[in-house]
């Protein structure tokens, strides 16, 4: 199983936005952090640092546990649908579609700063 940790930050005055990851597969941890594209508003910057963190994984063939503080994306993937970022939506379920099984658990800021943390760094 490989668990997944994600967030992002964003400058709301530049647009300017940032991903951050912990990726723990066999009890092996990776923290990751990225730039992303200029984005509208948090919201689409978390959903863009789903896809980034997927891109970042090596095998297709594990489960996957995701954990996130933005409910936003946490209902738009078990629903499979979100009004404004549909497009994203659509290229996560391609991405997970990769793997035997997909989960995804929203849990509070407060647990998630590993990942809240890389997200800040990336920014500045």
């Amino acid at each position: 199983m490989i668990k997944i940790f994600v967030d992002a930050a964003r400058n709301i005055q530049t647009g300017q936005s940032a991903a951050g990851a912990v990726i723990i597969t066999n009890n092996k941890q990776r923290q990751l952090k990225s730039s992303l594209p200029d984005t509208q508003n948090n919201q689409e910057a978390e959903f863009l640092a789903l896809i980034w963190a997927l891109k970042t994984l090596d095998s297709t063939t594990d489960i996957i546990q995701l954990y996130s503080d933005s409910q936003i994306l946490i209902d738009a993937i078990h629903k499979n649908y979100a009004k404004h970022y549909q497009i994203y939506v659509d290229e996560i379920s391609t991405l997970v579609s990769l793997h035997k099984l997909f989960l995804s658990q929203w849990l509070p800021e407060k647990e998630n700063l590993g990942a809240h943390n890389l997200a800040l760094q990336a920014l500045k």
